[in-house]
């Protein structure tokens, strides 16, 4: 059987059924590591700063205890500045219009969806009642329940479009600034 990379796999005798029976540790191919060649595409770019080799085939040491310090004064000072974001009078403004939209218009659509089900489990005679021909009140109020869905998306997306997509926008555009000041002006 042969393997996505070209290689063979499964029950013959060379190294991958070796390394296979030793849980997956091959002696052999640890002594020779410049003998193994993965030619699988994605084997050959390798990320920035991992496994790099020098000018004589040795390794680059990384100064990881630097580059961990660094990275945690970078995430502190920009977790300085989301809470100070999140702080801000702009920030409590979007949440505000935010919470002044959907905490009222969920309580409106699941009592208006509760209703709904509990009117057809204990008034199953009004909701049997003919309103044109065939279609009785369950089907209209069941119809309703799709109808009140779409038009609280669209009174949703209208209510973030008109008064908090822009704000949000400068917050985020602040917030990037701020932490783009922070780490060097790389982002």
């Amino acid at each position: 059987m042969q393997s996505s990379n070209g290689r063979p796999r499964g029950g013959g005798g060379g190294p991958e059924s070796a390394a296979e029976h030793h849980g997956g540790h091959d002696p052999a191919l640890a002594e020779a590591p410049e003998a193994v060649r993965y030619e699988d595409p994605w084997y050959d770019a390798l990320a920035s700063g991992w496994g790099e080799l020098g000018g004589a085939g040795a390794p680059v040491p990384l100064p990881v205890a630097q580059a961990g310090r660094v990275q945690r004064e970078e995430e502190a000072a920009a977790a300085d500045v989301y809470l100070q974001v999140q702080r801000s009078a702009a920030f409590q403004e979007v949440r505000g219009r935010y919470r002044r939209f959907v905490v009222p218009a969920c309580v409106v659509f699941f009592g208006w969806y509760v209703g709904y089900v509990v009117t057809a489990t204990t008034a199953p005679g009004l909701m049997a009642r003919p309103v044109a021909g065939a279609v009785n009140v369950a089907m209209v109020a069941g119809l309703g329940q799709f109808l009140t869905t779409f038009l609280l998306t669209w009174a949703y997306a209208r209510h973030a479009r008109l008064r908090r997509d822009r704000a949000a926008l400068e917050l985020r555009w602040d917030t990037q600034e701020l932490t783009r000041g922070i780490r060097g002006g790389a982002s």
